[in-house]
C-alpha cells in the first residue's frame, strides 16, 4: 500500500462567531506550516481584540498529524483548547490554526456550555474557509556541471519538478521540490547525470 502524501487544510485566513447568552466567541482560522507561525498570529489577535477575556486556540501541523497543542488561556482546564482541536480533526485538516476570543457576556456558561461554545465557533471559522488538498512536498538543491543544463531541465520539465533559486555558472544549482511519493523516480533519473550532486533541505 502506498502512503499517502496528500493532506487538506484551509486556504487562506477565514472568520466564525458564535453568541451564546451574551458572550460573544469570535474565531480565525489560519494556514501554517511550522510552530514559529503561531506566536505573531496569536499576538496579532491579543491587540485587534483587547477587550475580549480569552484568546484560546489549538492547532494541528504535518501531514501525519504528530504535532498539536491546545490553549485554554484560563477557562477551566478542557473546555476550550481541545474542544476548537476536535473540531479540527472532525474536519480531517492540518497544517491550520485556529483562535477562539471570548468577550463575556457577564453570564456563566458552565462547563458543557463552554465546550459547546468554542466547539461550535470552531466550526464557524472552519466552515467560512475554502478547504484545500495540498501535497508533502520535499525539497532539495542539486549542482550539475554547465554542460548538463539540457538533461536536467529535460527531466525537471518532464516530472513537473518545481524550482527555484536558480544560479547558472560554470557550475548551476538550482533549489527543486516535488512531491514525496515522486521522490525515488526523480532523484533516480538526476542521478544518473554526470557530475550531478543533490542535497536534502526539508520536507513540507
Amino acid at each position: 500500500m502506498i502512503e499517502s502524501d496528500s493532506y487538506i487544510t484551509v486556504k487562506s485566513y477565514s472568520q466564525g462567531i458564535y453568541k451564546e447568552k451574551g458572550s460573544r466567541f469570535i474565531s480565525s482560522a489560519y494556514p501554517i506550516s511550522d510552530q514559529e507561525n503561531i506566536k505573531p498570529i496569536i499576538d496579532k489577535l491579543r491587540k485587534e481584540h483587547h477587550e475580549a477575556r480569552h484568546h484560546c486556540y489549538a492547532y494541528m501541523i504535518g501531514q501525519k498529524k504528530v504535532i498539536w497543542r491546545v490553549n485554554d488561556d484560563g477557562e477551566p482546564s478542557g473546555t476550550a483548547g481541545r474542544p476548537i482541536l476536535g473540531q479540527i480533526n472532525s474536519f480531517g485538516l492540518t497544517n491550520v490554526l485556529i483562535v477562539v476570543s471570548r468577550y463575556f457576556g457577564g453570564t456563566l456558561l458552565g462547563v458543557s456550555g463552554l465546550i459547546n461554545a468554542y466547539r461550535s465557533a470552531a466550526a464557524s471559522a472552519i466552515n467560512n474557509a475554502e478547504i484545500i488538498e495540498c501535497t508533502v512536498q520535499e525539497f532539495y538543491e542539486i549542482s550539475y556541471p554547465y554542460t548538463s543544463m539540457n538533461d536536467v531541465m529535460k527531466i525537471l520539465k518532464e516530472e513537473n519538478v518545481d524550482q527555484s533559486d536558480q544560479s547558472f555558472d560554470l557550475e548551476c544549482n538550482i533549489r527543486i521540490n516535488f512531491r514525496v511519493s515522486f521522490k525515488e523516480k526523480v532523484l533516480t533519473r538526476l542521478s544518473r547525470i554526470e557530475g550531478l550532486k543533490y542535497s536534502f533541505i526539508k520536507t513540507l
